[in-house]
């Protein structure tokens, strides 16, 4: 069964596949929606989830209502985020399970302790042996289901506390490799020192962690610069808002 969604709020709302050209009641938003929202950079996924609950709040007079999203983005990454309402926030583990593709950029010859910009630079490395052809010819080591370990500045939990916790800390923890699955993994430009990609993947795959394993494989380094989510399973972020337009379009 295709959820229940609103495609683009500001012209009309995808109902069963038929296009309605009315905006949602309160009691529509309480049965259950999924909404497609393009979070910006910089924001937090519990920042954006925030700004469609008090907008549903404030300006339809839901006092109570259910919201959440089905996958979080990292702040230095934009992109399509799904959030449920009402009902359909049981349908969430459903939509986390979905394929993601991401676009994005890695930085080649440097290394980050966070694996992207979060952190500064900790280690630079030659780059005058890598060829596009090498570039390509790596991509077929990620490619597949591949062994993944988790960035330490990560919100994952050990002992307790989250990763980037014991990070930020300076402790050193073990961290586990995951198995996660690599659809497609493409190469779009290629201007070093960086490199363009598009990536299909599994739930639990971290962008952030193919950069850095990308860079070792080329017998140098890497870090993630930029990162935006295009779909996650058959919802484009092409077909998402923004949560300021999102709130502009549920103000009466």
């Amino acid at each position: 069964m295709v959820p229940h969604y609103c495609r683009c709020i500001t012209a009309c709302l995808l109902y069963n596949l038929q296009i309605i050209a009315v905006l949602p009641t309160p009691e529509e938003f309480t049965e259950g929606k999924v909404l497609l929202i393009d979070k910006p950079l910089h924001w937090s996924s519990f920042q954006a989830v925030n700004k469609v609950k008090w907008s549903l709040k404030k300006h339809l007079g839901l006092k109570k209502i259910k919201v959440g999203h089905a996958g979080t983005l990292d702040p230095l990454a934009s992109g399509l985020l799904i959030i449920c309402t009402g009902k359909f926030t049981k349908r969430i583990p459903e939509l986390q399970g979905m394929v993601k593709e991401y676009t994005g950029t890695f930085h080649v010859g440097a290394t980050t302790p966070s694996y992207d910009l979060e952190t500064e630079v900790n280690q630079t490395f030659g780059t005058a042996h890598i060829t596009e052809a090498l570039i390509n010819e790596t991509t077929k080591q990620f490619t597949g289901e591949i062994d993944q370990k988790p960035p330490v500045f990560s919100a994952i939990k050990k002992d307790g506390k989250r990763l980037y916790e014991h990070a930020r800390k300076g402790e050193e923890v073990e961290i586990a490799y995951r198995k996660v699955t690599i659809h497609e993994f493409e190469i779009t430009r290629v201007a070093l020192p960086e490199i363009d990609f598009r990536v299909m993947c599994s739930k639990g795959t971290y962008i952030r962690s193919l950069a850095h394993d990308f860079g070792q494989a080329m017998q140098s380094g890497a870090h993630l610069t930029a990162l935006r989510r295009t779909k996650i399973g058959d919802f484009n972020v092409i077909n998402a808002i923004s949560p300021q337009a999102f709130e502009d379009e549920v103000t009466p």
